[in-house]
């Protein structure tokens, strides 16, 4: 059983360090590069760890008589070697930062482009059960991670960790053990303490993830249904929902907050017990003479340098594990698999006539909740083929099976004579073109969301797609014409409007096999029927299977197919049905007696 989109994680569980290798590959694209700035970070490293020494014969010089001796060039050279070192460190780090941001720009953009293929590879059941903002959220944090972990994995944990011990190894040689032990003890004792309170921080950063994810949920979810907010008068009821959430993401926040005051609270008393040692150490040993006041600002300088990289190593790591904390959804997102998937090197669809077959086909979105049984049809080339039948009796599904939404649990389907479930799905759905009953537009023009039938036609296309769908006096009389912003899911049309830019586009795309899922559902009469002539004209000598409701609009279909709960039970001409006095007669006349009626008057 695959997880849930947005399943909740466990917040007591650890952090999966496994990711890590999924970043490999990204370094590895840019080898020069990485390698360019890590001779970078080298120089800048060298430079700071010769400040110091600077600094103690700068100090040294300046003691009485040696000052006296002391060549003026020698003691300008000190002063600018100072200079530069302190140049070069910053110098050295901002290159270095400039020449990988290519690498972390790269590898966001190819993890981002890789994400949103596979969301759109996965299948049909995925998508109805995700949340669109949290999903969102997830991806815009996850994407953002990888970028923190590739620059500070790389270029502060690895060189921090080297410079502390070239720094241990220093005052070891050169002034003894004590030193030495206090500051690898005091390393120690920060970096256990901060493992383990980052460790127990990390739930709180899930939780406020969680938190954060499902107020922009709700707040999309609402703003998609704006109209029905309206409609009901539930503003407050919304607000207090999105409340809800924000509370519980406040909520969150405080304990994150709190339990980074903790962490930085601990941290904090270590370096300063660790500083104070080192200090009064020093101090002791000047007033003994056992080293030089030199001596005493080079450990001073390197106490300084050693634990501002140290702290700064606490926030990378905090930041390290709240950034694996963010794509650990990601990762979840790309573990899914789809349900439907191409074979092992499937071919391409090879279209000859576009007949299409149905056999014996079961099907069932659940064990409870079976749909087709046993459903045998054909579509032989260029014919049109309605099916008609109750809600519920299967109609729509078998759209969903033909464009392999789905996979028949038992029989099969096939076009010209090739199984669809042996060929690769972009082939599949690029024969077929569906105007379908419910039809969603992108926030664009009215002339670009037709020209996603096919994205390559000219402007002559369009325009000539546009007028075989009636649209075209439309257009004419918007202010701004083709160029009109549609809204978010086209909500500045009316579903008529909607319904037309949508035929449009398959008469853009012109595929051999047409598919019209209740294509004139939202048309009133005199637009129907310039409609369906429309439709006549662009599907002669194109297969064309057409799911009806509305009896009158399939007429002239070559064959009509009745299911009920998922059965044939009927098939064949107008005409013959009729004849047959069964389960179509009864629909027609059922529509004939409707449609005589007088309209009932709203209350």
């Amino acid at each position: 059983m695959r997880p849930h989109p947005h399943s909740v994680t466990d917040p007591d569980a650890r952090i999966n360090w496994r990711i890590l290798k999924h970043l490999v590959p990204y370094l590895l694209e840019s080898p020069y590069r990485v390698l360019l700035a890590l001779a970078c970070l080298v120089a800048a490293k060298a430079a700071v760890l010769l400040i110091p020494f600077l600094l103690k014969h700068l100090v040294d010089s300046l003691d009485g008589a040696a000052l006296a001796e002391l060549a003026p060039a020698l003691l300008l050279g000190l002063v600018l070697a100072y200079g530069a070192a302190r140049f070069a460190n910053v110098f050295f780090g901002e290159l270095r930062d400039t020449i990988f941001g290519r690498v972390t720009e790269r590898a966001m953009r190819r993890v981002g482009l890789q994400v949103f293929r596979h969301v759109h590879a996965l299948d049909l059941e995925y998508h109805l059960g995700r949340r669109t903002g949290g999903l969102a959220r997830d991806i815009e944090r996850g994407v953002t991670g990888i970028s923190f972990l590739l620059r500070f994995f790389v270029f502060n944990i690895a060189p921090t960790l080297f410079e502390i011990s070239m720094v241990v190894g220093i005052l070891l040689f050169n002034y003894g053990p004590s030193f030495a032990v206090i500051t690898l003890a005091a390393v120690l004792a920060y970096g256990l303490f901060s493992l383990r309170a980052t460790e127990w921080r990390t739930q709180f950063v899930r939780e406020m993830n969680e938190a954060d994810s499902a107020s922009n949920t709700r707040a999309v979810d609402s703003l998609l249904n704006f109209e029905t907010v309206k409609y009901f008068t539930n503003e407050d009821f919304e607000a207090r929902r999105y409340d809800h959430e924000l509370e519980r993401w406040e909520l969150a926040r405080r304990r994150n907050r709190l339990s980074l005051f903790a962490l930085n609270g601990g941290q904090a008393l270590i370096i300063a017990l660790a500083q104070t040692a080192m200090i009064g150490l020093a101090a002791w040993q000047v007033k003994d003479g056992e080293i030089t006041l030199g001596d005493f600002i080079l450990i001073n300088q390197f106490m300084i340098q050693l634990f501002l990289p140290l702290g700064f190593l606490g926030f990378v790591f905090r930041e390290i594990k709240g950034s694996m904390a963010n794509i650990e959804k990601m990762f979840e997102l790309m573990a899914v698999r789809p349900q439907v998937v191409d074979r092992p090197g499937a071919p391409d669809l090879v279209m000859r006539g576009g007949g299409i077959r149905f056999v014996d086909v079961d099907f069932g979105y659940s064990p409870e909740r079976q749909i087709l049984h046993g459903v045998s049809l054909e579509l032989r080339p260029g014919e049109k083929v309605a099916v008609v039948g109750a809600s519920g009796s299967g109609k729509s599904t078998l759209v969903k099976l033909l464009f392999r939404f789905y996979d028949p649990q038992a029989g099969r389907i096939e076009i010209d004579g090739q199984d669809i479930a042996g060929v690769n799905q972009a082939s599949l759905r690029g024969a077929i073109g569906i105007v379908p009953q419910d039809t969603v537009l992108f926030n664009d023009t009215i002339t670009e969301n037709v020209r996603y039938g096919n994205p390559q036609a000219s402007d002559d296309d369009v325009a000539e797609a546009i007028r075989l769908a009636h649209l075209d006096q439309f257009i004419a009389a918007l202010p701004r014409g083709g160029d009109t912003l549609v809204g978010e899911r086209g909500l500045k049309l009316s579903g008529g409007e909607k319904q037309r830019v949508s035929i449009a586009r398959t008469i853009l795309k012109r595929p051999p096999i047409m598919v019209f899922d209740e294509a004139t559902s939202s048309l009133d009469s005199h637009a129907e029927q310039a409609i369906l002539q429309a439709l006549r004209e662009i599907s002669r000598g194109h297969t064309s299977l057409v799911i009806a409701h509305r009896l009158s609009t399939v007429v002239d279909a070559d064959r009509i197919v009745v299911l009920d709960a998922g059965r044939v039970v009927e098939s064949g001409t107008h005409p013959e049905l009729l004849a047959l006095d069964g389960a179509y007669a009864g629909l027609w006349q059922a529509q004939q007696r409707r449609e005589k009626s007088p309209a009932i008057s709203p209350v």
